[in-house]
């Protein structure tokens, strides 16, 4: 028996050897060994995932106790693998205590099971071990009550804060609730507004990984009141195999990305149907456009689910496939779907968390009386005079919006003009508060950066 005593350092430099597949970077510079103890021949740690959905797991895990027993002096290594979800904004930066992760999932048009998706994938991430919230976006077409099986019960109220119901691992609530049954939310588009914000912002959700958030089709109130409320760590799109429903669906992405909102995948739904009778397999709607499309696009193709009767019929009873059936081929897919989808949410938080894009914004803060300062995600930093930034307000009052000529009075604004208070707009954009009453306009980051007089801004706009 051997009785030489590994090192700490020989360790970490074994499991150094292993690379994550999606981050691609080292495991131990990625922090993803803890609580390391060596007794004897015996070595133990915790290898903390970035999901408990993560598609390769067991592969890490076999890998990390292979290269540990393979070191001398090693009689055996016990690999404890855990998970803590990242979150994707800063705290302070949230509008939502406590939820790690914000995903849309969207679509361009009605009809694609976009609901049926998202329940589905709640529920397998939830299977997976993760803290799941699922918020019924669809003002005028809720469908959560019914396929979370809980119809026909109020929300209830705690101390000013609706509580979510609760099924199937997952919490969840739905504008179907207030109005119950067949009764129709006659609502125009401020009032859905409120509803939603009622919804994302005065549910008490907890701690959650991720918060699922079910949109209804297409680009209208709910989406734009979505994108400017909270920080979106990014959307999933759904899309039937027809060309019509891909390119219908090209729109809600390309919303998407001009509020900075970052797309983690495509789903096919409805790909498929095999018949459960001879096994044939019949493309019904065609085949290969939307996983195509996402290469083309450079987004990731999450996958097909087949056209199967079951899904539907759960739907129906308020039981998610995955929960009636977890061993259904589709029920393997969803849970293999929503793998992909927890592993390219840590990607794109990693991404945030060393970004260097120069049209994000890490901190904005007024310096002086006279100048506000934006730190870019590049590490640039912008001085903008108070006076300029006034002067530049993109709103409708301050600018026409068929000519595009500026309507402010630059005379008229005030020499000593401060910011009473600065909002963020999701992801993508910032609102002033200023002393002079006016609240109303936007700030885009892309904007803001274009606006930077700094000499070497100025530079390199007189270059292009």
């Amino acid at each position: 028996m051997s009785t030489t005593q590994v090192a700490e350092g020989d360790v970490l430099a074994a499991l150094s050897q292993i690379k994550d597949p999606d981050l691609h970077r080292d495991v131990v510079t990625l922090g993803f060994i803890k609580n390391l103890r060596i007794d004897g021949g015996v070595v133990t740690f915790d290898f903390n995932l970035t999901t408990p959905a993560c598609p390769v797991k067991d592969s890490l895990r076999d890998q990390a106790k292979q290269v540990v027993e393979s070191l001398p002096g090693v009689r055996e290594a016990n690999v404890n693998m855990t998970a803590e979800v990242r979150q994707h904004a800063a705290p302070d930066k949230s509008a939502i205590a406590g939820i790690r992760n914000i995903v849309a999932v969207g679509s361009g048009k009605g009809g694609v099971g976009k609901s049926t998706v998202a329940i589905n994938l709640a529920a397998a991430l939830s299977l997976a071990g993760a803290r799941v919230g699922l918020m019924d976006g669809d003002i005028y077409g809720p469908t959560i009550p019914i396929m979370m099986g809980i119809r026909d019960r109020e929300l209830e109220m705690k101390n000013g804060r609706l509580i979510p119901h609760r099924a199937h691992g997952v919490s969840f609530i739905s504008m179907g609730y207030m109005a119950l049954g067949d009764k129709p939310l006659i609502w125009r588009g401020p009032m859905a507004h409120k509803a939603l914000q009622q919804c994302l912002l005065g549910t008490e959700w907890g701690e959650l990984d991720y918060l699922l958030i079910d949109l209804p089709p297409g680009t209208g109130d709910v989406h734009i009141t979505l994108v400017q409320t909270a920080p979106l760590t990014g959307a999933v799109l759904v899309s039937t195999p027809q060309d019509v429903g891909l390119t219908i669906s090209l729109k809600t992405l390309r919303m998407f990305e001009q509020t900075k909102v970052h797309p983690l995948g495509v789903i096919e739904n409805m790909s498929y149907y095999v018949c459960p009778h001879c096994g044939e397999r019949e493309d019904i709607f065609g085949h290969g456009q939307v996983a195509e499309k996402s290469e083309e696009l450079g987004i990731p193709f999450l996958g097909e689910i087949p056209l199967d009767p079951r899904i539907r019929a759960q739907a129906d009873v308020g039981v998610p496939i995955v929960i009636a059936d977890p061993l259904a081929p589709s029920a393997k897919v969803y849970r293999r779907i929503a793998e992909l989808l927890a592993a390219q949410v840590s990607i794109q938080n990693y991404r945030t968390g060393e970004d260097g894009n120069g049209t994000i914004a890490r901190e904005i803060k007024q310096t002086s009386e006279t100048e506000l300062a934006i730190t870019w995600g590049d590490g640039h930093v912008s001085p903008y005079p108070l006076r300029y930034l006034r002067q530049q307000c993109p709103c409708a009052v301050c600018v026409d919006e068929w000519t595009h000529e500026r309507r402010l009075d630059a005379a008229a604004i005030p020499d000593d003009i401060h910011i009473l208070s600065i909002s963020p707009v999701g992801n993508y954009a910032a609102r002033f508060d200023w002393s002079d009453g006016h609240n109303t306009g936007i700030y885009a980051f892309d904007r803001l950066r274009d606006l930077c007089q700094c000499p070497i801004c100025i530079s390199q706009k007189g270059r292009r």
